[in-house]
């Protein structure tokens, strides 16, 4: 891929992370008895589904550059992260798994052009990069909680675990899903 056009796909990550950090991933069901259709909320938001999407669209690098250019502008303030931005996001539990979006998404996108554009070999370089965001953020989660720098929940550090790896992943495998039938329908457009 040319330079320009990963830095195009990388400016095209950047933003689709920082709206999906904003935007709660929501499922419908028909109601049972009426009418209509329920919502209910998978409980994670679109976060890290547009890093994933970046790497199975504009490949390895344009997705680690965009996650990149993400955590360094929200270190420097801008108000990019759930909780708004800084420094001292460092010390929050669940930033390792924001840390975990740069290998996540360079795993998803060398392994999305590893193979032809398949379901499979597309869902199977998704759940690589969400298995590698969630090793990650366990790791930085372990090492914080080892130094003694994070315990601002008052949590110990499994219930920590559960609470930012575990409870979370029915909601991010539904988004991984539709990441999934996205990139390989853009991909099938985009004759690539």
């Amino acid at each position: 891929m040319a330079f320009s056009t990963e830095l195009l796909w990388a400016l095209i990550g950047l933003i689709l992370t920082i709206g999906g950090t904003f935007l709660e991933a929501f499922m419908t069901t028909p109601s049972l008895g009426a009418i209509g259709y329920q919502t209910h909320s998978l409980g994670v938001t679109y976060q890290f589904g547009a890093a994933l999407l970046v790497g199975c669209l504009g490949g390895k690098n344009a997705a680690a550059l965009s996650q990149i250019a993400y955590i360094m502008l929200g270190l420097t303030w801008f108000p990019v992260f759930a909780q708004g931005g800084g420094l001292g996001y460092l010390k929050e539990p669940s930033f390792g798994y924001i840390l975990g979006f740069i290998p996540g998404a360079w795993l998803c996108g060398y392994l999305a052009f590893k193979a032809s554009a398949k379901l499979e070999s597309l869902a199977f370089s998704c759940l690589c990069g969400l298995l590698s965001i969630h090793v990650t953020g366990m790791l930085y989660l372990a090492a914080m909680y080892g130094l003694g720098f994070v315990n601002q929940s008052g949590l110990p550090l499994q219930q920590s675990l559960m609470k930012y790896s575990l409870y979370p992943l029915p909601g991010q495998l539904a988004i991984v899903c539709a990441v999934t039938v996205l990139a390989f329908t853009l991909r099938q457009l985009m004759f690539y």
